[in-house]
């Protein structure tokens, strides 16, 4: 071998070595410029507002500002997509909900919820059973013994077919033997508005989402799809408490792409974990009748693995997955 070969040689492999020991310095010391926070949903919503508030409690734990940006479309899938297939280098993050373990099974979406590294948990909402306060049922139970009288009749409102609160109302009629009609629409908002002007039975929306009507006296919640009653709700009883083994949630956390380098990750789940400790976060989400719900990497991940999983399943048993 000559010298100049030996020598070019040598001198890739030190390129090569030196471009090996630069990634881990420069993940070392990460940020060094603003970070984008995609919300796969459009400004003005529940999902919008957790994402803002969080970004504004962030500025006090990074170096860098956080800045929020819109990407609707296709129930999250637009958005979702746009974090997946980005450079895994921490500046483009997303706000991951219950979704991304749910559209892969519809067939809507090009990513699975493996495609995501997961940061923290922010929030947690329950599917509840709400009703018109003038409804002649005062329990789940007469709600229930009602629809079981009249199959395929009763009216439940939903945000959409197959979407989270679709899923919980067939649930709930699957765990009963109970057939409702199940009413779509788009959104949670137009569904409630349909209860309240008498032209459904019931939604199975979030406490959150109907929390201003049950407050006015216009609506009244018959039970919770939870695990534990809901604070704000704690006369509510869950479902599992009336013999009903039925406990679905939404939820909305951080996530950023699979093979996001292990030191950024650890960078952004110190600043959340401090960041979702701030008064500031905390009273943003109460102020929203939203839940706050913190879990680190490791139990967010458990939460995801479960949602998806039971998805998965249930899409199948009701025909809709692809």
């Amino acid at each position: 071998m000559t010298i100049t070969r030996r020598t070019t040689l040598q001198a890739a492999g030190l390129a090569a070595l030196g471009l090996l020991q630069a990634a881990p310095a420069r993940a070392q010391d990460y940020p060094q410029r603003p970070i984008e926070l995609v919300v796969p949903y459009a400004a003005g919503g529940g999902t919008d507002a957790v994402a803002r508030a969080f970004a504004e409690a962030l500025k006090k734990h990074l170096p860098q500002s956080v800045l929020v940006v819109n990407k609707a479309g296709a129930g999250g899938a637009i958005g979702f997509t746009e974090v997946m297939s980005s450079r895994p280098d921490g500046y483009k993050i997303g706000v991951g909900t219950v979704e991304i373990t749910m559209l892969p099974h519809l067939g809507v979406a090009r990513f699975s919820a493996d495609d995501f590294t997961p940061i923290a948990q922010l929030n947690a909402e329950p599917s509840a059973v709400t009703v018109q306060s003038g409804a002649p049922w005062r329990t789940l139970e007469d709600f229930l013994a009602h629809a079981r009288a009249k199959p395929g009749e009763v009216r439940i409102g939903n945000s959409g077919t197959g979407a989270i609160w679709h899923l919980a109302a067939e649930q709930m009629g699957r765990k009963t033997g109970t057939r409702f009609m199940h009413v779509p629409y788009a959104g949670a908002n137009p569904a409630i508005n349909d209860l309240l002007g008498g032209h459904i039975e019931a939604v199975t929306v979030s406490p959150s989402e109907v929390a201003q009507h049950v407050a006015g006296g216009k609506l009244r919640l018959l039970g919770v799809m939870a695990d534990q009653r809901a604070a704000r709700f704690a006369d509510v009883p869950t479902l599992k408490e009336r013999g009903v083994d039925v406990s679905i949630s939404t939820w909305r956390g951080i996530v950023v792409p699979r093979r996001t380098p292990p030191q950024v990750v650890e960078v952004l789940r110190n600043a959340s974990r401090l960041a979702a400790q701030e008064a500031g976060f905390r009273d943003a989400l109460a102020r929203l009748d939203l839940t706050h719900v913190y879990a680190d990497a490791p139990d967010f991940q458990k939460v995801i693995e479960r949602d998806n999983a039971f998805f998965k399943q249930l899409m199948a048993e009701l025909g809709i997955s692809r």
